[in-house]
């Protein structure tokens, strides 16, 4: 008996000494992220210079905060990324690359080719079926699941859990909420990805990531169903599930030819650009000068009203600086048969309003742009909103715009006037806030566009002109960046070409030209394609434009 138990005492030392070896070689293989289907933390961006080889620059940003995401992309089958990942899909392309940077003055036949082999691997082929799987299933994820600002976290896990997949260096973390007391959430959900040698010349794409407060109505296509919004009152109704997706297409291809890349490029997914200044925090944190510090920015956004495949910009500002105010008017109450012995702060509101017209139609010159706009007067009379009471305050919201900071500011001067003189005329008191970082406008350097942007734009274009347009009273937080670095901001036409949807009974016309921030908005899918070939060729050809200075 006393044998027996020292033969079965050595066999389970033996076996916890066995089952420790095991427990650590498990563990191991998690921290190296090889067993698919587990947990990994994203490198610092302290950690992605030591991999390579590099040491910590002082001018790094400290960004330290990271989240765990999957290796594995739930959505996304196995099957699909491995057909993806193909090496041969890339190889003419990889090869034409280097022909490419290999001359500094390379051929008009060399840079068509070039373009022509992108376009190659995003025709809508049965050989492409599964990048177009990858755009449609990525967007519609996110589609399904949109975020508002500085809450971004499972759209932020989505898009490191696909950069992770694809192998791309990436740090977590960036666009914290500064402005917590006024703007919910905590941030902290940018993420900023590297392609390429980490070293100088350096390029920045960029993509925003944030839905909006808005309910979704009206999806067309036939499959609707499966992926519009599960976050009620909340939705992608500008489009930036496809700018978020589009981007991550462009780093699948420029990351199957990095070796190729004799450069940089860096891809900042943003969040919080509907109205919380997400752009202002990253560039704040560093996302422009870590090193290698960025030469030049990049950016598009969907445009609804120019046909699907065109590419839209112009020199100079493209789109306007912006602020927001709200208002409220606080007078005395009472019974409505008796205004004389209330303060009434609607007729002062309702002056308010009309006075504040006369900035833009009177003060402002006629050559120069501005715009004053309340978009919110609400009151109530009494619990209810009773016909008869006249109410103790009235709250007013709205926005100003123009197309340079100077007048933008010239305008909110005039509104803080306006407003508290009004006030004072009619007995009332006002209080005036204003949104804590306005919106700069969106200026495409000019001498970066004419020498530059307006080619690859007329190379990409479906019609192969970039159009012209006139500025916009619209607004975009990619102007933090273009008053950081020269920059140039494009538009991609993505309404009208009439895409088809079908079910078992009905064929119909997609409409795709539905404004921004409508709650019928729908995003033309099949237009995702020339986003990603405008990314890849900008990343390429401004490297090899900034190569050549500096041989110069």
């Amino acid at each position: 008996m006393k044998k027996m138990l020292l033969v079965l005492s050595r066999m389970y030392a033996i076996l916890l000494f066995l089952s420790q070896i095991l427990s650590s070689i498990v563990a191991s293989s998690l921290m190296n992220g090889s067993i698919r289907g587990g947990s990994s933390t994203a490198p610092t961006i302290s950690e992605c210079h030591m991999a390579r080889g590099e040491e910590d620059s002082p001018t790094s940003t400290n960004i330290t905060t990271t989240i765990d995401t999957p290796s594995a992309i739930h959505f996304l089958s196995d099957g699909l990324m491995r057909n993806l990942r193909k090496v041969h899909r890339y190889q003419q392309l990889a090869q034409t690359t280097r022909e490419f940077f290999s001359n500094p003055s390379s051929s008009e036949h060399i840079s068509l080719q070039l373009r022509d082999e992108i376009r190659s691997l995003l025709s809508d082929t049965e050989e492409n079926s599964s990048f177009f799987q990858f755009l449609t299933q990525t967007r519609r994820q996110l589609h399904k699941f949109p975020e508002l600002m500085y809450q971004e976290s499972m759209t932020s896990q989505t898009i490191s859990s696909i950069l992770q997949e694809l192998n791309i260096t990436h740090t977590q973390g960036w666009g914290i909420n500064t402005r917590s007391s006024i703007i919910p959430g905590p941030g902290g959900y940018g993420i900023v990805a590297h392609i390429g040698t980490g070293r100088p010349p350096c390029i920045l794409l960029r993509a925003d990531m944030d839905a909006l407060p808005i309910t979704e109505n009206g999806i067309e296509h036939a499959s609707a169903e499966q992926f519009i919004s599960q976050h009620v009152g909340t939705m992608h109704a500008c489009g930036h599930d496809g700018h978020s997706t589009m981007l991550l297409g462009a780093a699948m291809i420029l990351k199957s030819i990095e070796h190729d890349i004799p450069g940089t490029i860096r891809l900042m997914f943003q969040p919080a650009e509907e109205g919380g200044a997400g752009g202002k925090r990253m560039v704040e944190e560093g996302v422009v000068t870590l090193d290698p510090p960025a030469q030049h920015a990049f950016g598009l956004h969907v445009w609804p009203t120019a046909t699907s495949g065109s590419i839209l910009s112009r020199p100079g500002t493209l789109l306007a600086a912006s602020d927001r105010f709200e208002i409220q008017v606080l007078g005395k109450g009472g019974h409505a048969a008796i205004p004389h012995l209330t303060i009434d702060p609607i007729t002062t509101s309702a002056a308010m309003v009309m006075n504040l017209q006369h900035l833009v139609s009177r003060k402002l010159s006629p050559l120069q742009s501005g715009v004053v706009s309340i978009s919110v007067f609400n009151s109530k009379g009494g619990d209810n909103g009773a016909f008869n009471v006249i109410p103790p305050s009235v709250l007013i919201r709205g926005t100003i715009r123009a197309l340079d900071e100077e007048t933008l500011l010239y305008l909110k001067q005039g509104v803080e006037k306006t407003v508290r003189s009004t006030a004072l005329m009619n007995d009332c008191t006002v209080e005036i806030e204003w949104s804590p970082d306005f919106y700069p406008p969106t200026h495409n350097n000019p001498i970066l566009f004419e020498t530059f942007s307006r080619s690859v734009g007329d190379l990409v274009s479906d019609d192969g002109k970039l159009q012209d347009v006139e500025p916009t009273m619209g607004a975009e937080d990619f102007g933090f960046l273009s008053r950081t670095i020269p920059s140039t901001f494009f538009l991609l036409g993505q309404g009208g070409r009439g895409e088809k949807s079908s079910n078992d009974t009905i064929e119909k016309t997609i409409q795709t030209n539905y404004g921004l921030h409508d709650p019928r908005f729908t995003l033309d899918e099949k237009n995702m394609a020339k986003g990603v070939e405008l990314h890849v060729n900008i990343a390429l050809r401004a490297l090899k434009m900034l190569a050549n200075k500096e041989s110069q």
